[in-house]
């Protein structure tokens, strides 16, 4: 194994991946996972072009084997410095089923199995959403099952049932606060082995997974929000990566196990009761 080679995994090959990816793979070997080989391969002759060292590793999050064997080959390739979980569906892309298992499960895979190959030093940052600040939260004793059952029991929840926990838009809420809690319950575990791991939590990004929500049936919600916020606009990628780089940092090294909500104000607005 080549030790003194670092490596930056990314796992998602969208938007805020590559955006992400950008930053945080310079000076590094990137390792770029997703489950669409071709979007995978058009991002990474791309990123290739800009200078940067690519190898591409395609894997499903929502398969616990083809996460691990992705741990196990980044790990084999040199020390794992930066990890990003920036794959996920939406709630019009997806049944209720589907969102468990790829933006809650998959998310708890990849920060079991990374957490024991990352490097001492090493940072993560796991890609949620404000969705996870909507509504009135969960019971405490929700919110522990959600941070602490073990992986392989957490779809076995009875809460986590799909006709218990309702429709796509529900599940996404439901997933994206677990992998805030997930995270903060990891900070723990990686920083057992000298490493950091946090959540960001963004509002309505341009992407072309906003775009399809933004055409949804929950557009006009989308768009009063978006109208409503402090901000008064959609973020950008690249805005998102630029607060993902410095959690990655030396800068952020007192930051662990935290979620950082960057929505230019909804969630402030939606507290205050403008938005209902």
């Amino acid at each position: 194994m080549n030790t003194t080679r670092e490596i930056a995994v990314v796992i998602g090959s969208g938007s805020i991946g590559v955006a992400i990816a950008r930053r945080a793979a310079v000076g590094k070997h990137l390792l770029l996972s997703d489950f669409d080989e071709d979007t995978m391969a058009g991002v990474a002759e791309q990123l290739r072009g800009e200078g940067h060292d690519v190898t591409t590793h395609r894997m499903d999050i929502s398969d616990h084997h083809s996460v691990s064997a992705l741990a196990d080959s980044a790990a084999a390739m040199g020390e794992v410095t930066r990890v990003v979980v920036a794959a996920g569906v939406s709630p019009v892309q997806a049944t209720t089923e589907r969102v468990l298992h790829v933006d809650l499960l998959g998310t708890a895979y990849v920060l079991e199995e990374f957490g024991r190959v990352i490097a001492p030093g090493g940072t993560g940052v796991v890609i949620a959403s404000m969705a996870g600040h909507m509504g009135d939260g969960f019971s405490k004793e929700v919110d522990h099952a959600l941070a602490y059952t073990p992986t392989t029991e957490l779809l076995d929840l009875p809460f986590l049932a799909p006709d218990q926990v309702g429709d796509s838009g529900q599940a996404y809420t439901l997933a994206k606060r677990a992998n805030a809690l997930r995270v903060q319950a990891a900070a723990v575990s990686w920083g057992g082995r000298g490493a950091r791991v946090n959540c960001l939590s963004p509002g309505i990004i341009s992407t072309p997974l906003a775009q399809d929500e933004m055409s949804g049936p929950f557009a006009a919600g989308y768009r009063t929000m978006i109208t409503t916020s402090a901000a008064g606009r959609m973020g950008t990628p690249s805005e998102v990566g630029d607060i993902a780089a410095w959690l990655l940092s030396a800068g952020s090294s007192f930051v662990t196990g935290a979620d950082l909500l960057i929505d230019g104000g909804v969630i402030a607005a939606m507290k205050a009761g403008q938005l209902g």
